[in-house]
């Protein structure tokens, strides 16, 4: 719900594509993309996040996790 609520599962899905590092909006999806990998490892066992903490970006952490 939260992700919804906070308008970031497109981070997830995918239907919100990462920018090129000089669009101006970079900075800001970096941001949203950092604090869902920090919900997501922070929801997980430690052993579970050890798998997971080398990803960059979130939608591959989520990826990975419903494999």
């Amino acid at each position: 719900m939260a992700l919804v609520s906070k308008n970031k599962m497109g981070f997830l899905t995918g239907s919100i594509l990462i920018p090129s590092e000089i669009d101006p909006i970079y900075p800001h999806w970096e941001r949203c993309n950092t604090l869902l990998m920090s919900w997501l490892l922070n929801s997980l066992s430690p052993s579970i996040a050890q798998s997971v903490v080398f990803f960059e970006r979130a939608i591959d952490t989520w990826t990975d996790l419903r494999e």
